[in-house]
């Protein structure tokens, strides 16, 4: 369902081109101008800008499923309620939908237009990876990203839940999300003293760590780490999500029908 909207998907492409291009000449300005050495070079950052652009809705749960919030508000939750199926698993098949689709109509479009059409209007573009094993260790992370994020969108559907609109979490979250992934500002780029707190984060997983693999920030030998991380939040989000579906399944109240 989510493919047929091709007109929205090509509007998208045009939005993120013109923030990625704002926001290459920003950190432009920021390499011009710095006197100290920096963690990551210009190129470096520059794809880490036009990545983001291209994996923003793909990776960042922007908010929970609103088709399954409308469900909860209005009663016919019922109806999955009944289905002969795990309600979790369910859900988070489709949350992972609203992240893979973008990728398909977004992400390969744009990326193709970064790494071989700016070049030819000399513009700051995407370069490819420095190597096969850079790639390889990009594709695996961002499989782990998606997942990982699509646990995090589950989060916000199911707060639908526990409050009355589901806005305030919607809101909070995807603001947090942005600003300690990376989207904003290159992590790298943060104060050293910050650095292992962010790092923690599942966020880092989301954006920082794949998306450095693909620039050559991070070696290919870091892939076990990164996958080890990405896990290790997936297992506790989704733990989380299982017990807030299962209690607010036995207090859910459905009238009329």
């Amino acid at each position: 369902m989510l493919l047929q909207y091709r007109t929205a998907a090509l509007a998208g492409v045009a939005t993120q081109m013109f923030w990625g291009f704002l926001k290459v000449m920003v950190i432009e300005a920021f390499f011009t101008h710095t006197t100290s050495p920096q963690p990551m070079t210009f190129q470096e950052a520059v794809g880490y800008v036009w990545l983001g652009q291209a994996f923003l809705m793909a990776i960042v749960p922007w908010s929970g499923d609103r088709e399954i919030q409308d469900l909860i508000r209005s009663g016919a939750v019922g109806y999955d309620l009944l289905r002969p199926t795990d309600l979790y698993n369910f859900w988070f098949t489709r949350a992972l939908a609203l992240r893979t689709a973008p990728v398909i109509l977004r992400a390969i479009p744009l990326l193709g237009v970064t790494i071989f059409i700016c070049p030819l209007l000399r513009f700051s573009s995407l370069s490819f990876p420095p190597s096969f094993a850079a790639f390889v260790a990009f594709f695996l992370s961002l499989i782990g990203a998606i997942l990982l994020s699509s646990a995090l969108t589950m989060l916000l559907t199911v707060s639908m839940m526990w409050t009355l609109s589901g806005e305030g979490l919607n809101s909070i979250l995807p603001n947090f999300i942005i600003i300690f992934s990376g989207m904003i500002v290159p992590l790298p780029l943060f104060p050293e003293w910050i650095k292992p707190f962010l790092n923690a984060l599942p966020f880092s997983g989301l954006i920082d760590q794949p998306f450095r693999l693909f620039i050559g920030n991070l070696l290919p030998n870091a892939l076990f780490n990164v996958l080890l991380h990405q896990a290790l939040w997936i297992f506790i989000i989704v733990i989380v999500g299982r017990l807030l579906v299962n209690r607010g399944v036995k207090k859910l109240v459905i009238q009329g029908g």
